[in-house]
């Protein structure tokens, strides 16, 4: 079984709903995201069209993270296919930020919070999970979907117009075929492999 995310563009609105659910769910500090949604726009003013394009981990089958790793402390779940990083052997080095194409991986710094040096009683709770100076990303919710709390991650809890679908490779599969569009998986060229696909905004 490997995990796998649809992402509806015809259907997202770039409300940034996802995003800040995954801020919340995950308690990840300033800098740091999870998931986020990009703008783009193309052309030429005034004939512009504005793409939004939520990102986030594409989880690869072929993640030039785990490859670069010094340490091995990136490394990809032989049960479900998610990228995963070993807090306890990352050192921060950064050298897999430097190669996913995707900008996906963040370093952690505890240095300050959202509002100064000083944490607010929230931050220190919430930070506690976290590991300073180590890479963090998105894993799919694992600490919920694994251990069976809820079928879905955050984002695609908090997606109001369900342009988010969560589910094993062969589920998004069958709704790509399903749909009447041809699935975008971002950057193939770069052989990364992503699990994540697209259906895209035929409107554009």
């Amino acid at each position: 079984m490997v995990y796998s995310m649809l992402i509806d563009l015809k259907r997202c609105v770039g409300c940034q709903a996802c995003v800040t659910r995954c801020k919340s769910a995950n308690a990840t500090p300033p800098n740091v995201l999870r998931s986020r949604v990009d703008r783009i726009v193309e052309g030429t003013y005034p004939d512009t069209v504005k793409q939004i394009i939520p990102m986030l981990c594409m989880q690869c089958e072929n993640p030039p993270c785990v490859e670069i790793c010094p340490q091995k402390a990136t490394y990809k779940r032989e049960e479900d296919g998610v990228v995963v990083v070993d807090k306890e052997k990352c050192i921060g080095c950064e050298s897999c930020t430097t190669v996913c194409p995707y900008g996906a991986r963040y370093l952690i710094d505890l240095s300050s919070g959202y509002f100064g040096a000083k944490f607010t009683e929230y931050e220190e709770i919430a930070y506690q999970r976290m590991v300073d100076h180590t890479i963090d990303k998105c894993d799919f919710c694992l600490s919920r979907t694994a251990e069976g709390t809820t079928p879905e991650p955050a984002c695609c809890v908090a997606c109001v117009a369900g342009a988010r679908v969560f589910g094993t490779q062969e589920d998004i599969e069958k709704l790509v075929t399903e749909s009447d569009r041809d699935a975008i998986k971002l950057m193939e060229e770069e052989g990364t492999g992503p699990t994540v696909v697209y259906l895209p905004d035929v409107r554009y």
